[in-house]
């Protein structure tokens, strides 16, 4: 415990408070570390969420993106299990839908203002455009009971205009997961650690007929955990970091620059050319198959390559640095987002409240342990399990000094679509990286 409290510590003099309404819309971007601990396990705490008798049931709805292929859909599995054995008084129903598809499900049902009573969002400006529109709860009450156990420092991303409007659960970033195997094959026997050396790797590795990288086009998400990797290595997170937010223009020579730099990775066939037509489940179980020799996405894959049973042949690093006038190695894209809301038209937003955070402590116990994110609340369970991937994933956040919120979630709702929009078009080089920054500086207003 007292490594735990030294780590909670370092977080609150690395972490500015992230406050993404609009008086603190500046503030963006998160720096954290992990707490872990050998306790021994026990189960999530249950939360009394409901003064109502067996004879008079509440019913509660929630949505969420845990699909079947989800790497979470254990943890929620589980942890809605523990729920609804403590609590027979309530009626939980719960439904899935795909990360993409449900972006539009559930915007709509914001806009139509039939939305369900527990909901899953991303933090920031995805849940701060719920918030303007007055459809959330505010769980301020609710969390004063789970202070001492979900640090303040981790619900920057739901606060907005002093208030907290959302139940973070995980914190994943953006990782380079490297296939050691293939790169053996290309002469290799670490991760690049610099720029100059990731290229020759994958010239080695093109030259030996393995195709370097896999990214889905299917999924526009997808591809920013490549390109904003790549911009952040190029122009540093605080500037980065201040085009999310708005407070700077992407009229930026770097950013342009870096879509040169990802573009002609493209064009040297460092992608795979299939990608384009695929999901990202499909291009994670091609790199699963031995296919690619690197992919980038969230740390939450750590689950599933674990497993896979390849936990002693994939390691995790971050993208090398690309400007080290401008950028260096610490500086990532991610952070605390994902996070479950109540609705403010619940008719028993009170008890969803109560719910929702009973439903996140168990989802972030079980998704922990299982390697799916670093924890948002303080573990107080046995983590010596933990799989390989997950601890270098901690030790890489442990060194960090500044995080850049996911692109599509920092900003608000309009702004993003543009964004992705653009994305989408980088990678199927309809546009360069000048036509990139001038259309968003045309378009985003």
């Amino acid at each position: 415990m007292k490594k735990v409290t030294a780590l909670l510590m370092t977080m609150v003099m690395l972490v500015s408070l992230v406050g993404c309404g609009k008086s603190d819309a500046s503030k963006t971007s998160t720096t954290t570390e992990t707490p872990t601990t050998s306790e021994a396990t026990k189960a999530p705490d249950a939360t009394e969420a409901s003064t109502a008798t067996a004879s008079d049931p509440i019913d509660l709805t929630m949505w969420c993106i845990a699909t079947e292929s989800d790497s979470n859909r254990h943890a929620y599995e589980a942890s809605i299990a523990d729920f609804q054995a403590a609590h027979p008084e309530i009626n939980l129903t719960w439904e899935a839908t795909q990360n993409q598809e449900y972006k539009t499900k559930i915007k709509a049902a914001v806009a139509a203002n039939e939305m369900p009573d527990i909901f899953f969002t991303w933090g920031c400006a995805f849940l701060g455009d719920f918030v303007d529109a007055g459809r959330v709860y505010s769980v301020d009450d609710v969390y004063a009971k789970h202070a001492s156990e979900l640090p303040e420092v981790m619900m920057g991303n739901v606060k907005y205009d002093g208030k907290y409007y959302g139940v973070p659960m995980t914190m994943n970033i953006v990782g380079m997961f490297s296939n050691m195997e293939l790169l053996k094959e290309a002469g290799y026997d670490h991760v690049p650690a610099t720029y100059d050396e990731l290229i020759a790797c994958c010239d080695a590795l093109v030259a030996k007929g393995i195709i370097p990288f896999g990214c889905s086009g299917k999924e526009t998400w997808a591809v920013t955990e490549y390109l904003e990797s790549i911009i952040e290595k190029t122009a540093g997170a605080s500037a980065l970091n201040e085009i999310f937010a708005g407070n700077a223009t992407w009229a930026n020579d770097d950013v342009a620059k870096a879509v040169g730099i990802f573009q002609e990775m493209i064009e040297k066939n460092y992608f795979d050319p299939e990608g384009i037509a695929l999901s990202n489940d499909e291009v994670k179980a091609n790199f699963i198959a031995g296919k690619y020799a690197f992919y980038m996405n969230g740390t939450w894959n750590a689950a599933d390559f674990d497993k896979a049973g390849l936990s002693d042949k994939i390691q995790v690093a971050e993208f090398p640095v690309i400007d080290s006038s401008k950028s260096k190695l610490g500086e990532l894209i991610g952070g605390p987002s994902d996070t479950l809301a109540v609705a403010a038209s619940s008719k028993n937003a009170e008890v969803a409240a109560e719910s929702a955070f009973e439903i996140a402590k168990g989802i972030c116990h079980y998704g922990y342990l299982d390697g799916n994110g670093l924890p948002a609340w303080t573990p107080d369970y046995d983590t010596s399990g933990i799989n390989s991937l997950t601890k270098s994933v901690a030790d890489i956040v442990a060194n960090s000094s500044q995080m850049v919120l996911y692109g599509d979630t920092a900003m608000s709702a309009d702004t993003a679509n543009i964004y992705l929009d653009y994305v989408s078009q980088v990678y199927a080089s309809v546009i360069d990286g000048k036509a990139f920054v001038e259309g968003l500086v045309n378009d985003i207003k």
